[in-house]
């Protein structure tokens, strides 16, 4: 081994270990302040290019969520409106039903009728309002009610509008029907319990559609869950291990300065031979 005081190779490998081991704290540190072993891609090209791809199926699965919850907001208003109207027509057979009563004195009648009135009034009042979110699955003309359910927007769940306007398919009663006679009230009944069978339908139809979409929005808030696990897996790290880790290269680090002192001493060795 040669003596110079131009070239130093021990304070070079001295250097390249320090810096090498200085780089790898720089590392741990920045994991245990990120929480994440990958978090961009100059740590893992390939790893972190998945996790992004995940990452944006997750974003994907968040709009979906949204879309079945104004989804479901919308099919809860629709059947509560189409369970009030089911009352109704309940309410307003009993008066059909008590108009129908030929000894019934015309004070009694004309009572009846006012009330029976009402009741069908508020069928249009409940359905005009049934709306959440501008649309409206229960009114004449209504429009169905459509959810996105994948993470692009490719596929939807749609559940059909229920009609249940007075005069129409559904509601047969229609918006001028009385029970002022007997023979209208007799009338009324028929077109009341028609208009009952037919409501009870729509109800079975959107209760269906409802279920669906509860099981739509369990099923995409597991597999949002499942994918977050696995973007973790990928690209979280160990801080257990990264923490033993960073103490280790602590004192790698420490150890190094002080190899390099020593070698950037060794030139000094010189001077003894020229005493």
């Amino acid at each position: 081994m040669s003596f110079s005081v131009n070239t130093n190779a021990g304070a070079f490998a001295a250097l390249q270990n320090l810096n090498s081991t200085t780089n790898m704290l720089n590392k741990t540190q920045t994991q245990i302040n990120t929480g994440l072993k990958v978090s961009s891609a100059k740590d893992n090209a390939a790893v972190f290019s998945i996790a992004q791809k995940l990452r944006g199926d997750v974003s994907g699965l968040n709009a979906v969520k949204s879309s079945l919850d104004r989804a479901m907001s919308t099919i809860d208003v629709a059947v509560a409106a189409g369970e009030a109207v089911s009352d109704l027509l309940i309410e307003m057979k009993e008066k059909a039903v008590s108009a129908k009563d030929s000894g019934l004195d015309t004070a009694s009648r004309t009572a009846l009728n006012d009330e029976f009135e009402e009741l069908r009034d508020q069928i249009t009042s409940i359905v005009s309002n049934a709306e959440f979110n501008g649309t409206n699955a229960v009114e004449s003309g209504g429009a169905a009610i459509v959810a996105i359910t994948n993470d692009d927007g490719s596929n939807t769940i749609t559940i059909a509008a229920q009609d249940l306007s007075l005069g129409s398919s559904n509601v047969t009663v229609a918006t001028t029907t009385t029970i002022d006679t007997s023979a209208n009230a007799s009338a009324a009944v028929a077109a009341i319990e028609a208009s009952i069978t037919n409501v009870n339908s729509s109800l079975s139809a959107l209760g269906a559609g409802a279920k669906r979409l509860e099981l739509q929005q369990s099923f995409v808030g597991k597999l949002s869950d499942t994918i977050e696990v696995g973007i973790g897996n990928l690209v979280d790290a160990d801080l257990a291990k990264t923490s033993a880790q960073l103490q280790s290269l602590q004192v790698k680090q420490q150890l190094g300065l002080q190899a390099l002192s020593i070698a950037n001493q060794a030139p000094s060795t010189v001077l003894g031979l020229f005493r």
